[in-house]
């Protein structure tokens, strides 16, 4: 029997649902079976307001994506964003003599414990969703990729906690299951995105990926294939259309459409409101500026920014990126699809995540991801080394 996998990414102003088969060979494309698409109500900068609403937006999503498929949903990975998702930095040190100075499994799983245990003072009412390893040492000598097998006395390990407010988090795991939907795993958005629209050449280079959304504008970067840091802004591509409509005191339908380019004989002068898009655009990367500069990695990463989500389609926003950012830049798009597929970047995080539950059934090793990154990222890379692109 064909196993079948769903991805729910629950955003501010919509909600996308991917249902994907299991592909013959681990090389080839997902079949796409249906996607479904909701309006979001009961969101705000991501996080639920109205957990009701919300269950209705994912339950209508759902429903699409079922119809489409002909399949029943009853269990899924959600995609966890919003703005109280960000990046916590941890140590974690231990003695190799309880497992006679041999690095085990079970030694890296207590080492990702007390890298978290160090962390505690900046995790309260936090949930971490992903223990991220990004330097071991051995003795005080760095450890090239994992050290599982290694010999010593001491090893320790430096990591990047990715979590979120627990009320945030428990919210809207409440609210899917009320959609009578099973959980089967959570992601942060800005990662399930990264797995199906970078390639391991951008990865290992050194990229940032940017998905601009209606309120939030998400990054993460990566380095020596690693996700090295993730950052979440509440500003999105609403508020360019808000900027519109008070600059030209017209309704934000209006502005909406002149923000696309929808609205032809309009008496509002282009060049004028290209400098409003402009500006709001403008201010985005310096954003994203100022965080790379932050993490040493300013005009440091060859393989660029990536842009994706619905800002991506504004007007020159690649060209702004390229002019404020100093660094090659490109509009995203989703790998692994086949050629009559119409799923875009848009689709990036419900996909990505139906990736990943793919790679996790391909591994023998039965961990979950949260599991994997603890212990090693080299392991999932191992688990998805033909499913990346």
């Amino acid at each position: 029997m064909q196993k079948i996998y769903t991805g729910i990414d629950i955003g501010t102003y919509h909600v996308k649902v991917v249902i994907a088969a299991a592909p013959a060979q681990p090389d080839v494309p997902m079949q796409i079976l249906g996607t479904g698409t909701a309006s979001s109500k009961g969101m705000r900068h991501g996080y639920i307001i109205d957990q009701d609403e919300a269950t209705r937006s994912i339950r209508e999503a759902v429903g699409r994506a079922s119809a489409a498929a002909k399949v029943q949903v009853k269990s899924a990975r959600v995609a966890v964003g919003g703005v109280s998702l960000d990046e916590i930095r941890s140590t974690g040190e231990i003695s190799l003599a309880p497992s006679g100075g041999i690095v085990t499994e079970t030694i890296l799983s207590k080492l990702k414990n007390e890298s978290e245990k160090r962390a505690s003072a900046k995790l309260a009412n936090r949930t971490v969703i992903h223990v991220i390893p990004l330097e071991y040492r051995l003795d005080g000598t760095k450890v090239l990729g994992n050290p599982e097998g290694l010999q010593g006395t001491k090893l320790s390990v430096d990591t990047l906690l990715i979590a979120t407010l627990t009320q945030h988090h428990d919210d809207l795991i409440s609210a899917v299951e009320k959609a009578n939907i099973e959980v089967e795993d959570v992601m942060a958005s800005p990662l399930a995105a990264s797995l199906v629209t970078l390639t391991k050449g951008q990865k290992t280079a050194g990229v940032v990926l940017a998905n601009i959304g209606a309120e939030t504008l998400s990054i993460i970067v990566f380095d020596n294939d690693i996700p090295i840091s993730l950052k979440m802004f509440p500003i999105g591509s609403s508020d360019i259309t808000n900027s519109i409509a008070l600059s030209f005191q017209i309704p934000l339908s209006e502005a909406e459409s002149l923000k696309r380019g929808g609205v032809t004989g309009s008496d509002i002068p282009q060049k004028k409101m290209e400098a409003i898009v402009t500006a709001r655009v403008k201010e985005m990367f310096a954003l994203i500026d100022a965080h790379l500069k932050s993490i040493g990695r300013q005009r440091l990463l060859p393989a660029g920014i990536v842009i994706t989500g619905g800002g991506s389609g504004i007007m020159n926003a690649n060209d702004i990126a390229r002019v404020v950012l100093k660094l090659p830049s490109q509009i995203g798009s989703v790998g692994f699809m086949t050629r009559t597929s119409s799923v875009d970047a848009t689709w990036a995080v419900a996909y990505g995540l139906c990736r990943w539950a793919y790679a996790q059934d391909s591994s023998d090793t039965g961990h979950s991801l949260s599991e994997v990154l603890g212990n090693a990222w080299d392991s999932f890379k191992q688990i998805g080394r033909s499913l990346l692109p």
